[in-house]
Parts: C-alpha cells; sequence; structure tokens
C-alpha cells in the first residue's frame, strides 16, 4: 500500500483541469518519470511556482471539480512519480478519481464546509497530514494545532487501495 501521509500542498482553486495536472504535450511520453519534472508547470494560481512548492509534498487539498477535462491516465501518473498519491478536495471529475483508485492511490471528497475550515485553519502554514487508513480518518497538524477529519470510500475502493491499485487487485481475485 502507498503512503498516504506527509506534507500539504494547497491549491485553491476550484476547476484545475488534467492539462494543468500534466499538460497534453507529455502525452508522448511512455516512462512515468519523464512526467515529473512538468506536474502543475501550465497552472495558473497566485503566488505558485511548482520549481519551488512541490518538492517535498505528498498531498493536496484543493477546492472544487478537481482533474476536470479529459479522462488521461497521466494525471494521477505526474501526481505518483511526484510522491503525492492523495488529493482532498470538494469534489473530482469521475474518471480522474476513479483512475486514482485505479492505480492504488486515493482522491477523497469532503463537504465543503470541511475543505473550508482547512483552507482557513491551515492555508499557507507548513501542515502535515497522517491518514489512518484503518479508521477513515486524516489528521492535519502545525506545531501547536491539529485537526481531525473523518472520511469515506467505498469498500471497492477500499480493496483497491489496499491491493495497491485494480491491477494487484485482479491478479490477486482472478
Amino acid at each position: 500500500m502507498k503512503n498516504f501521509s506527509g506534507n500539504i500542498l494547497f491549491l485553491d482553486r476550484s476547476d484545475i483541469n488534467t492539462d494543468e495536472i500534466i499538460p497534453a504535450k507529455y502525452l508522448t511520453a511512455i516512462f512515468k518519470d519523464a512526467l515529473k519534472p512538468h506536474l502543475l508547470e501550465d497552472i495558473k494560481l497566485d503566488g505558485f511556482d511548482p520549481q519551488k512548492d512541490i518538492k517535498g509534498k505528498n498531498v493536496i487539498i484543493t477546492q472544487a471539480n478537481f482533474a476536470c477535462g479529459s479522462s488521461r491516465e497521466h494525471a494521477p501518473w505526474a501526481l505518483e512519480i511526484n510522491g503525492i498519491n492523495l488529493v482532498i478536495a470538494k469534489s473530482f471529475a469521475r474518471i480522474f478519481r476513479q483512475n486514482m483508485f485505479n492505480n492504488g492511490m486515493m482522491a477523497v471528497a469532503l463537504p465543503a464546509h470541511v475543505i473550508d475550515d482547512i483552507f482557513s485553519m491551515f492555508k499557507g502554514k507548513n501542515t502535515s497530514l497522517e491518514t489512518d487508513f484503518d479508521k477513515n480518518t486524516f489528521l492535519l497538524k502545525i506545531e501547536g494545532q491539529e485537526k481531525k477529519v473523518s472520511f469515506s470510500i467505498s469498500e471497492f475502493d477500499h480493496a483497491l487501495v489496499t491491493a495497491g491499485g485494480w491491477l494487484e487487485y485482479a491478479d490477486a481475485k482472478y
């Protein structure tokens, strides 16, 4: 099972599309490593510098409709090769969300008021997140402040994550 804990990258914008996650000009790459330096290079977000801000981050927390646009699997791959296995948002594009779970990663939707609380408490601060996969909780932490958040995923998505992704799940079951 992949790591779902670490430092948080806050992307305070809705409707971040798959072209902003990994630009289409890199879709001819045949190895995931080739995607690594290009993650979020085209995103327009005040004060965000992908060359500086992604390094050392393992979790993304963002707003609504994350990964809208095309259904390419390269978007989860670009996240994964950069050590980001968990994205938390108000909502996701359906195909992207399932591509995450199919790759043994997690795309967890939380209610809008919870995401809003997280942004108001932690955005702009060096925040870490611990995932308790068995108890379905996240613990967000900065010095002197913590917030525990419950989440839910389907039994099938839980099985995909535990197995390491769809291929590993299918190999074990069929």
